[in-house]
């Protein structure tokens, strides 16, 4: 008995993971789009130096921000296509072809602004705002995400919430996150928080008060503020400037702020499909086109 239930729990995690790993199916694909239309391997190897490529060197050779750079190079190193090895001085790292870099070597030209800018003249968040088919196919998907996701974060972090009597989901859409968490922690007051044209479509829900406002000029005071999956769209000066706000939200030293996100890991060994798969942790980037 014990085992039939221990097989069956394993097979709805692999489904669980099977899920996420179709979600974020795309990328792979899209990173490495990036390193072509980057020209990062012609890069690399057309480097006078016989040294691995570092940071700088490849960031001045492609025309790309460091910070954003890094971020996509951790990733495609993660994914093999790139290796990061220490430098002969050993002072610093750099970046090496691979077989499979050479493989995708291609004259693609660089495409800026982003191509949904591009065609829609504004960003994905504008475009959101003035169609609200767009905005609920938006609010939609967050909250498949936090119908799979809240519950784990809120079995896993029962302490997190003890002694916290309100808590404000910052960017909560519809609310799905907010409704999960009263009904798991009741003692909770929660505020669902969003700008109005999200606020306006949101769910009426027992110990959850929708309020509309807007997350870079200020934050409702709470206890506890949770951010779940909004800083990746934004760049570090936004991050700052929202993070900063959550601080503010929250009183001095006993206040929370709960951050759930996806991060990349730091391994960079290139890891067999069979490891890959294997949890969900090495579903590492968003990128956003």
């Amino acid at each position: 008995m014990e085992e039939s239930k221990r097989n069956l729990l394993d097979e709805e995690a692999k489904a669980s993971l099977d899920i996420w790993r179709y979600v974020f199916g795309f990328a792979d694909i899209a990173a490495a789009k990036c390193a072509i239309d980057l020209k990062i391997p012609e890069a690399i190897e057309n480097h006078p130096s016989s040294q691995p490529v570092t940071l700088t060197e490849l960031s001045s050779a492609v025309s790309a921000s460091p910070s954003h750079l890094r971020r996509i190079m951790r990733f495609l190193v993660h994914q093999g296509l790139f290796k990061e090895v220490p430098t002969k001085d050993g002072l610093a790292t750099g970046y090496t072809n691979t077989p499979l870099s050479r493989l995708v070597s291609s004259p693609v030209n660089v495409s800026t602004p982003p191509p949904f800018d591009a065609v829609h003249g504004k960003d994905l968040w504008a475009f959101a705002q003035d169609n609200l088919c767009h905005s609920q196919l938006i609010n939609e998907a967050m909250a498949c995400d936090a119908r799979r996701v809240v519950p784990r974060v809120a079995g896993a972090c029962q302490g997190l919430f003890d002694g916290v009597a309100t808590v404000v989901d910052v960017g909560g859409g519809t609310g799905e996150t907010m409704g999960i968490l009263v009904k798991e922690f009741p003692w909770i007051k929660g505020f669902n928080f969003d700008l109005p044209h999200v606020i306006e479509v949101a769910q009426v829900l027992d110990g959850v008060e929708n309020v509309e406002g807007d997350m870079f000029d200020s934050i409702p005071a709470s206890d506890a503020v949770i951010i779940k999956w909004v800083l990746h769209d934004w760049g570090d000066k936004d991050c700052i400037k929202i993070l900063k706000n959550c601080k503010e939200a929250v009183l001095p030293n006993i206040g929370k702020v709960l951050i759930v996100e996806c991060v990349i890991g730091e391994k960079k060994n290139t890891m067999i499909a069979e490891e890959r798969d294997d949890k969900l942790e090495h579903v590492r980037l968003h990128l956003t086109w």
